[in-house]
């Protein structure tokens, strides 16, 4: 495993400087262009045999994916998005939970009502299909708001890593040891995976797609399921790339494989699985660590350009235990003015960011332009200057 310096990390990204919207999409690096170049030019050329160098991609890309979240390659499969990964979840736990049954096994997972909704509605639609019960629950979760809810029908809990719209931190491991090993916790890890060091180890299901803080485009998300929880599933959603030997079988279905791949519904995207593989590399061999202080310091610079302007902001704090480091998303607005008004200007003076609630969220990246501050500062003076006049 090559350690990379910063420097040579950050030569890699050529992004506009003000952009700051990376909770959205993240632009690739050069290495995720490389590879993606070399597959279209491959596809172009080859026939068939192209298929045995996609394989051996995604395996190596398992192996990267397993190297950065702790667990076994096997454990790792690759499909088409992060809400394909809860989707998958979701029907998983359904199919394995008997309609009626008391206890553990019985058909309840909670949820945060003020989750993104990729996160909410594969629960959603899992109890609609005849899955699980959804509970919701008001406010971020905590350990403490899922121990007042735990009951002999949980089953799981549903929790996102990082909020998409705030960037507060989710305390996985206490809330996987407040519920205990009998219970599967799954992690919509996208706002998180790349980006912030988290307990990863503590997930028993986790998710992520690789467009965002990744950097790796769309097409290609990790789903990982370990198998202290294999038990507790059945392959709800998974298809014939799930099953074994599913071309010469008397008869369906198959037996599902072992591992991850049980709950996938086709082969993944090659080239896009190529592409995140390239991009979980590059951040194991900087480290998130390295690339989350950069994270930090561009986020500082920002808000305290924001408030010197008259704005107010929230997040950006420093963790500390379990949750070190800052996530990446911050929030700011100027008061007494219109948020769409603000968002525009900022627009017009090259800052991209992402206007929700009422709020401008702030999310830069480790290669993010220190210039970035000052142009945020003087695209909010100018907002105050207009109001003003």
């Amino acid at each position: 495993m090559a350690v990379l310096v910063v420097p040579e990390y950050l030569r890699q990204f050529a992004e506009p400087s003000g952009y700051l919207d990376f909770a959205r999409f993240g632009p690739v690096s050069a290495r995720v262009t490389e590879v993606l170049a070399r597959s279209a030019e491959r596809l172009h050329r080859e026939g068939w045999e192209i298929l045995d160098g996609l394989d051996a991609q995604t395996a190596t890309a398992a192996r990267t994916a397993g190297d950065v979240l702790g667990c076994a390659p096997h454990e790792i499969a690759f499909v088409s998005s992060t809400s394909h990964g809860l989707f998958a979840a979701a029907h998983a736990l359904g199919a394995a939970a008997p309609r009626g049954t008391a206890g553990p096994s019985g058909g309840t997972v909670l949820v945060s009502r003020s989750d993104f909704p990729g996160a909410l509605y594969p629960w959603l639609r899992a109890s609609g299909n005849g899955g699980l019960t959804v509970r919701q629950i008001d406010g971020p979760l905590t350990a403490d708001t899922v121990r007042a809810h735990l009951d002999d029908r949980v089953r799981a809990v549903s929790v996102c890593a990082v909020d998409a719209a705030t960037g507060t931190r989710a305390p996985v491991a206490a809330i996987k040891e407040a519920i205990g090993p009998h219970r599967v916790l799954v992690v919509d890890a996208i706002q998180a995976l790349g980006a912030v060091e988290f307990a990863a180890d503590a997930a028993d299901v986790l998710a992520a797609g690789g467009q965002k803080w990744l950097r790796a485009g769309w097409g290609a998300a990790v789903l990982m399921v370990r198998d202290r929880v294999s038990g507790q599933l059945a392959p709800g959603l998974g298809g014939w790339s799930g099953v074994v030997d599913p071309i010469e079988a008397p008869g369906h279905p198959c037996p599902a494989r072992p591992g991850a791949v049980a709950h996938t519904v086709t082969n993944p995207d090659g080239p896009a699985v190529a592409a995140l593989g390239a991009a979980l590399a590059l951040a194991r061999d900087v480290g998130i660590g390295r690339i989350n202080a950069l994270i930090a310091e561009a986020l500082d610079g920002l808000l305290g350009a924001a408030r010197a302007a008259g704005a107010e902001t929230h997040g950006g704090e420093r963790g500390v235990g379990e949750t070190p480091g800052v996530s990446g998303i911050a929030r700011l607005r100027l008061p007494g003015t219109d948020p769409a008004a603000v968002h525009r200007v900022l627009a017009e003076a090259g800052v991209s960011t992402t206007l929700r609630g009422g709020w401008i969220r702030l999310s830069p990246h480790a290669s993010t332009d220190p210039a970035a501050a000052g142009l945020l500062g003087d695209a909010l003076r100018t907002v105050r200057a207009v109001r003003a006049a």
